[in-house]
């Protein structure tokens, strides 16, 4: 299977921007246990590296665990020696997108308008992340898919269980999802709020991909 392929199945990345390395690890266990395959570390976490050393170690081989924010070419390095599966920027310029270019690990590559996403895609990312996605909208999505219509594309920022099969219907490849799932705090009620959120968003991406479109044959 392709990472590609994967990141499809996953339908959700989780992005985690945890106040520690080890509320970190705590909430990315709770998650994959409610079904999320997709993982996304902030390097905004203290502590970043470990933690995802940490889980690739100990969670199921069929999670996803990447870094994320990244911005400058050596972090892009400091990544991948952690064994990051996948890199994540929030935006790309020339110099970014050649180190992630030259990584040799997949990656999605921030974008928003049209020029940015032509630009990015002679990087050869796995697939371009569409953000900030609450600045524009599923029927920005769905526009943009005219003119890129073979391009994978991941919209995140603002994404919760309100409008994530809107997201998907409008051909989303999977969608990111931030702070409406993954809580900065492990706490305990905070935990258990994410695991309803999991729970919730992987159904309704679910319901989206097993529904019939419209127009199609019965």
């Amino acid at each position: 299977m392709t990472f590609l392929d994967a990141l499809r199945d996953a339908g959700c990345v989780a992005v985690l921007r945890s106040r520690s390395a080890a509320d970190a690890v705590t909430t990315a266990h709770v998650l994959a246990e409610a079904g999320v395959r997709g993982i996304e570390l902030t390097f905004s976490v203290p502590g970043v590296l470990g933690a995802v050393e940490r889980l690739r170690a100990e969670l199921p081989g069929d999670v996803l665990v990447g870094l994320g924010t990244v911005t400058r070419p050596a972090q892009v390095k400091d990544a991948v020696a952690a064994g990051s599966q996948f890199l994540v920027s929030p935006g790309t310029d020339a110099v970014l997108g050649r180190a992630l270019a030259g990584s040799a690990v997949p990656f999605l590559a921030g974008a928003l308008t049209p020029s940015e996403v032509m630009a990015v895609a002679a990087y050869g990312p796995a697939a371009v992340k569409l953000f900030p996605a609450s600045a524009v909208g599923p029927g920005y999505l769905k526009a943009l898919r005219g003119p890129f219509p073979e391009l994978a594309i991941v919209p995140t920022g603002g994404i919760g269980t309100d409008n994530a099969a809107d997201w998907m219907r409008a051909g989303a490849l999977a969608v990111g999802a931030g702070g409406s799932l993954a809580p900065a705090d492990a706490t305990p009620e905070s935990l258990e709020r994410a695991r309803e959120t999991a729970t919730a968003l992987l159904a309704r991406i679910h319901t989206v991909r097993t529904s019939p479109r419209p127009g199609a044959p019965s």
